[in-house]
């Protein structure tokens, strides 16, 4: 649950001054316009979440036992069996990848989300000690880490496509799907027309993979933030502190438990999406 932990020069600019220094990313600018600026608390939190999600996988795979297993083991044969199971009905490729690339998506992106539910002032205060002034904590609120992972998506997809029919089926299935022709004068009537068509299916799976968990996560820590501001520069000898600390706990834990939903179903969706794209790329039109 986030509890606001105020510093002086945060109350003093009020509520808008809180919710935009918190919303605010650790940005290097190199001096080519915003686009090229990298925030690097995203950078930083996806490469630590990835290293911790490799380190325990490979612990895992270490301490694994034919005999009784762990408790680690056996949520993760759980969580492999579950994915397995929905690649193969979702997925009639023969690639091995899938399996392991959609675990590595839902986990990483669940735990990327998960740092939503970490005290909203904890982590930005421990990296003030350091002189860091700002830093956000939830990669997949930041948009360049969503777009950055769906464009990844987005590759693959015609990766597959190339793989599995060849660079002359997968680029003539561009001009001749979704609209069938048998003619030749009907064929070439209808090529720019499915050339469209295609263009926008495939601008919009890397959009609908992106905007929707970024939306998402930038909502959530949005309503964290704006939870946190119910005791914004309260003093403690006012009796209304106390009736708003009672009303932002109790918000809090509703939000919290909520919001536990919310991060382990977007980190599902966007699996589930990279499975069906994937799946229906690999298969002829």
């Amino acid at each position: 649950m986030r509890v606001g932990m105020m510093a002086e020069e945060e109350v003093s600019g009020g509520v808008t001054g809180y919710i935009k220094h918190h919303l605010t990313h650790l940005t290097v600018d190199t001096g080519h316009g915003s686009f090229w600026a990298f925030h690097l608390d995203s950078i930083f939190f996806t490469l630590v979440i990835s290293a911790i999600f490799i380190t325990v996988l490979a612990l895992a795979a270490r301490s694994a036992t034919s005999g009784v297993p762990g408790k680690l083991q056996s949520a993760i044969e759980m969580l492999v069996e579950f994915v397995d199971d929905m690649v193969k009905d979702t997925y009639h490729g023969s690639n091995k990848f899938i399996a392991p690339l959609a675990i590595t998506i839902f986990c990483i992106v669940f735990l990327e989300n998960f740092m939503d539910i970490l005290p909203v002032d904890a982590l930005p205060a421990a990296a003030k000690l350091f002189g860091v002034e700002h830093l956000r904590t939830v990669a997949t609120a930041d948009l360049n880490t969503t777009v950055g992972m769906a464009l990844g998506v987005f590759i693959l997809i015609q990766w597959v496509g190339i793989t599995h029919k060849g660079f002359a089926t997968f680029a003539g299935e561009w001009f001749t799907a979704p609209f069938h022709a048998h003619g030749i004068v009907l064929k070439i009537l209808l090529a720019p027309i499915n050339f469209v068509f295609r263009v926008i299916e495939e601008v919009v799976r890397p959009l609908s993979l992106s905007m929707r968990l970024f939306g998402n996560m930038y909502a959530g820590e949005l309503i964290f933030l704006l939870i946190a501001c119910f005791t914004l520069g309260a003093a403690l000898n006012h009796l209304s502190t106390y009736f708003l600390g009672v009303a932002q706990f109790g918000a809090g834990v509703v939000w919290t438990v909520f919001h536990y939903l919310i991060i382990t179903l977007q980190a599902f969706i966007f699996m589930v999406l990279t499975i069906v794209y994937v799946g229906i790329s690999a298969e002829k039109h």
